[in-house]
Formats: structure tokens, sequence, C-alpha cells
């Protein structure tokens, strides 16, 4: 399932990276790569806010529908 379905709060582990090979590789750049633990810290207007490799950013819904766990 995707990112967006995750419950804020819950670490859960990043199986897939889809996407452009483009959005797919800034998104491994950001530390977003199979096997890492993801966390969703909270939900603003349909843009999550999340943990992964001990740094918390904001990422759009678009980006959060490419990474599956």
């Amino acid at each position: 399932m995707p990112l967006t379905l995750a419950n804020t709060g819950e670490e859960t582990m990043i199986r897939k990276v889809g996407g452009s090979p483009e959005m797919k590789k800034h998104l491994e750049d950001m530390g977003f790569v199979a096997g890492g633990n993801v966390t969703v810290v909270s939900t603003i207007g349909g843009n999550l806010i999340v943990n992964v490799k001990e740094s918390r950013m904001a990422i759009s819904r678009e980006m959060a529908g490419k990474i599956m766990i």
C-alpha cells in the first residue's frame, strides 16, 4: 500500500519506490530506499511530514503515493 495510507506515528518499512526514473532517484537521494524505515509524523493538507533516516521532512501526496510500504 502507498505511504499515504500509513497510520500516523506507526513506523513502517519501505517495500518499493516507484515513479519515473527522475522521481525514483530523487526519493532515494532523500533516503526513501527499499528496506528502510519511515514514520508518518503528521498530515497537513494532504502533504505528509515524515521521519526517515533520523531526519524529518515534508513530502507531497504525489511523492508519498510512489512509496510503497
